[in-house]
């Protein structure tokens, strides 16, 4: 017995170190960035100018591995892992044509992965560019050594955000926003930021500043919120410089007012919720409700929205200096990701 107990306490003993070494692992390699980091300016061969259409489009790739056939253990499924690395270079190649059927100006993309075990290690930033052939700025949103949940674990991840554009760029920052995870939870988690990039304007001291987006999908909501209150001092900040501002990307957030498509009942992820309130005054949202930008990942798309959770989270934030055309979300029936692209058609006004 006095064996047994031994035996046992000293699995637990052995375990509690091993647990205790990884977690000063994380500790040490843990990502840190500043509030504010310079990143390297794309030299684009393509000028802004004042009253021609300028072109942007965001969508949230995924990391090629949430086709229409997956599910996601956060989403209320199971897969951790897709299943091979031909499976994510086949969901890039439609990721990419889908880009190249709505061509824009300035592309803003999320969850594009550059080193991880989840997406076989593929830089899939530099394929996108390399394919589009468009210059991009990178801003991690998710760098981890190795994360260790679930079961099999994600691992490796080096994750964010892209903007890639053939337009000349002044300046270009990763903003780090409020992170809502306490320690050691943070230390196996995204990190979230803003990307900035602003555009010179042909005849004009003023600048397009635009902003790359994704916030926090998993908190208990109070992430996004004081995420939403950074992003609204900082648009206001650059309107009263005067600039023309426009914020896009995955929110993980219903636009209030958006349509409502019709809930299921289903259990798994469910967004929060973003109002005219939660923007600056001079600002206002565009979107299309048409058909919904995102769908949840508790199992795989049957191609029927009746009986798959789905929302628009997806589209953009304008100041009034700025006419919105056109703005457009692509029903691809989520085929190669687990979002829709959205594309808005923008004039800078006097």
């Amino acid at each position: 017995m006095k064996k047994i107990l031994k035996i046992i306490v000293g699995v637990m003993v052995s375990s509690l170190i091993i647990i205790l070494l990884f977690i000063g692992y994380l500790t040490v390699n843990e990502y840190k960035p500043k509030k504010t980091e310079n990143l390297t300016v794309t030299n684009g061969k393509e000028e802004l100018m004042k009253h021609h259409d300028i072109s942007l489009l965001t969508l949230n790739i995924g990391y090629g591995g949430l086709s229409s056939s997956e599910d996601f253990f956060m989403d209320g499924g199971e897969t951790v892992q897709p299943k091979s690395s031909e499976f994510i270079k086949q969901n890039l190649t439609g990721i990419i044509n889908m880009l190249k059927e709505h061509s824009s100006d300035i592309y803003l993309l999320q969850e594009v992965d550059i080193n991880s075990k989840r997406s076989y290690y593929i830089n899939q930033k530099s394929i996108l560019s390399t394919s589009l052939h468009v210059p991009s700025v990178f801003a991690y949103n998710f760098n981890v050594p190795y994360v260790p949940f679930p079961l099999p674990p994600i691992g490796k991840v080096e994750s964010g955000i892209a903007t890639m554009t053939n337009l000349n760029m002044n300046e270009a920052k990763r903003i780090a926003l409020p992170n809502p995870f306490p320690w050691p939870i943070r230390l196996a988690n995204l990190k979230r930021a803003l990307l900035e990039t602003r555009f010179p304007i042909k005849d004009s001291k003023k600048e397009l500043v635009v902003f790359n987006l994704h916030l926090d999908a998993y908190d208990d909501g109070q992430g996004k919120i004081e995420q939403s209150k950074l992003l609204k001092k900082i648009l206001e900040t650059e309107y009263n410089k005067g600039n023309y501002v426009i914020a896009g990307g995955d929110f993980n957030q219903v636009f209030d007012g958006s349509n409502p498509f019709p809930n299921t009942g289903q259990n798994g992820w469910k967004p929060g919720s973003i109002s005219s309130t939660d923007i600056p005054n001079h600002f206002s949202f565009s979107y299309d409700d048409t058909h919904p930008s995102v769908r949840v990942l508790n199992h795989a798309f049957t191609g029927n929205y009746e009986s798959s959770q789905v929302y628009v989270i997806d589209g953009f934030i304008v100041s009034d200096n700025i006419k919105v055309k056109r703005t457009n979300s692509f029903d691809y029936n989520f085929k190669y990701t687990d979002h829709h692209p959205v594309q808005t058609i923008i004039q800078l006004q006097e």
